[in-house]
């Protein structure tokens, strides 16, 4: 039987802290959130390889590294309020709502948006909130928001999502129609955005209904 809890400090440590991400908040709270219960049980052994894994819909759950940069990069704090499009099984949701005050999720597909919220329930991740809807949209009805990470990529960024964003606040998103590249926006004023790119990727296609 796999030992889930040295399996998950040793991905924290080989895949994530090894290769630079050294963002101590991000670091505990994915040592503190069970990847294995986010996958199918045939896949639980699996929970913690450094890659991404299928789940329902066609759709995958991401490689632990890549939830940790994203996470790292927007940086979410205590009082911050988090927004996510495509929350997928929950699990990036999860470890945000440790380090976020509040975190809404969106998720165009009905039946992993009802496994999320299960998931989440079972945790005790109150402040997590799953929605379905289409994520380009965001969620304008909590917006500002201090972070934004879209976990599908795009040819641009939605407007939409940029007008959500507070100022001093960070967006972290897949960019390109074909090669895709992590690119992290600081919004420093009205329509004005700072631009870092954070290297290459490869994500879902965000699908705007």
């Amino acid at each position: 039987m796999t030992d889930f809890a040295s399996a998950r400090a040793a991905m924290v440590d080989d895949q994530i802290a090894r290769r630079g991400v050294d963002n101590a908040r991000v670091l505990e709270a994915m040592r503190a959130i069970p990847r294995e219960r986010f996958v199918a049980p045939d896949l639980a052994d699996f929970a913690y390889e450094d890659c991404a894994l299928p789940i329902d819909c066609g759709q995958t759950i991401s490689q632990p590294y890549i939830v940790a940069l994203m996470l790292a990069a927007a940086d979410p704090q205590p009082g911050d309020n988090l927004l996510e499009i495509g929350a997928g099984c929950g699990y990036a949701a999860a470890v945000a709502g440790r380090l976020a005050r509040r975190v809404v999720t969106i998720e165009r597909h009905r039946p992993l948006a009802e496994g999320a919220r299960q998931r989440l329930t079972a945790l005790g991740a109150t402040n997590v909130d799953v929605h379905v809807g289409d994520g380009s949209l965001g969620w304008p009805t909590e917006a500002p928001y201090d972070c934004i990470l879209v976990t599908a990529g795009a040819a641009d960024i939605p407007v939409a999502l940029k007008d959500q964003l507070a100022v001093g606040g960070r967006l972290v998103a897949p960019v390109g129609a074909g090669a895709q590249r992590l690119v992290k926006l600081t919004r420093r004023a009205a329509g004005k955005f700072e631009q870092e790119d954070l290297g290459g990727v490869a994500f879902v296609p965000l699908v705007r209904d």
